[in-house]
């Protein structure tokens, strides 16, 4: 039973990788804003998620992301985000990569978190001065004043995440290609076909990795897997504990 092959697989594994998408929140209530249901005031994410989208109108961009960050506050993080956020504490060698930026791995206690697109809650200068360049936290929900304002220079402040027409931090991406280096690699909640997500999977396989999608439906990554578990990921991993916590 292949539930059985990943599990053995983790059992003697010295490294592990998992990459994680928006399906890994969706039993949490955080709804992926794409699709038929993705509509905000007839805005599609990729008109509002990028530089020119923010410059010429960061009010209405700032909009839809303080109705996406109340949207998620409440949101609590599911079996999936507990057992990797386990794993993180628990198993020497484990690496997580997250393409999600809800904040819902931090929640769950997941330590060391290689976060490919920034996180929602963290903001950032838009001019960029020296000293607001770097992100930092902001968990105000609602925003009394829409657009927020840089502390240091009260230059209009930015969702510190990675817009649509932007480039990855090269850091991030270095950490998360190293962690491709592993013996297992699972690809869960995502289709994990753009990239980097598909370069990590690529890499993965290469490094010699058996490689692992967890997800309810097929995607184009099941062809390029070894093992494709289907299901959601809530269930799945709590179920690949259960196994190994057998052994």
């Amino acid at each position: 039973m292949d539930l059985n092959r990943v599990a053995t697989a983790l059992d003697g594994a010295r490294r592990v990788t998992a990459l994680t998408g928006a399906g890994v929140s969706a039993a949490s209530g955080v709804p992926t804003f794409r699709g038929a249901g993705g509509l905000w005031k007839s805005f599609r994410p990729e008109t509002l998620a990028t530089p020119s989208a923010f410059a010429r109108d960061p009010r209405l961009v700032w909009e839809w992301y303080d109705w996406r960050r109340l949207l998620i506050k409440d949101a609590k993080p599911n079996a999936a985000h507990e057992v990797l956020a386990a794993w993180t504490r628990e198993r020497p060698g484990f690496s997580l990569i997250t393409q999600n930026v809800d904040g819902l791995h931090e929640r769950a206690g997941a330590s060391s978190i290689v976060r490919l697109h920034g996180s929602i809650w963290e903001l950032k200068c838009w001019t960029p001065c020296g000293e607001g360049a770097l992100p930092w936290r902001d968990d105000t929900t609602p925003f009394a004043d829409l657009p927020p304002r840089c502390p240091h220079c009260l230059a209009l402040a930015r969702p510190a995440v990675v817009w649509f027409g932007e480039g990855l931090d090269p850091d991030v991406t270095a950490a998360a290609e190293r962690a491709t280096q592993c013996d297992v690699f699972l690809s869960i909640g995502t289709s994990a076909i753009v990239y980097p997500a598909a370069g990590l999977l690529h890499h993965a396989k290469e490094h010699g990795a058996l490689t692992v999608e967890i997800n309810p439906d097929a995607t184009e990554a099941t062809g390029i897997v070894d093992v494709a578990l289907r299901g959601p990921a809530e269930d799945i991993l709590p179920m690949l504990q259960a196994r190994r916590a057998d052994r």
